[in-house]
């Protein structure tokens, strides 16, 4: 069973309407996976700040309203995705973003993959070919 890291890019594919995200059909397509126990999710700690970030910027762009935020943001906590504390990755996100010149939330994100054996999924592109190479890291529009 594949075991998928989800960033806050997927997630908000579950919560905005398609007019505003691409790859929406396969990001609704991997988390019917996940509610049919074809696949096992985990998301560090981060994902939720993050997730929350989006949606807030969402509201201030006027893309969505308060109800459908906070209506997402519901409906992706109810899902009960395991969340894993990033405090033990820090050290190892660290070095990774140091070598590979990405931002130390992103590299939690792999250093999350790496720990739990999993691959991250990433709706963010230039991640994804930046990793890919070197680590469990996917991009969501190739799944």
């Amino acid at each position: 069973m594949t075991r998928w890291v989800v960033d806050a890019s997927v997630g908000m594919k579950w919560c905005l309407p398609d007019k505003y995200e691409d790859m929406v059909p396969q990001a609704i397509h991997l988390l019917e996976s996940y509610s049919r126990n074809l696949c096992l999710f985990v998301v560090p700690d981060l994902f939720w700040p993050e997730l929350a970030n989006g949606l807030w910027k969402a509201v201030w762009k006027n893309k969505i309203d308060q109800r459908w935020a906070d209506a997402g943001y519901a409906k992706i906590a109810n899902l009960s995705i395991p969340t894993a504390p990033t405090f033990g990755l820090v050290p190892q996100a660290l070095r990774l973003a140091q070598t590979y010149q990405r931002t130390v939330y992103d590299s939690l994100y792999v250093a999350l993959a790496l720990d739990r054996r999993a691959e991250l999924v990433t709706a963010d592109e230039r991640l994804a070919n930046s990793l890919a190479g070197r680590f469990p890291v996917k991009w969501l529009g190739a799944i």
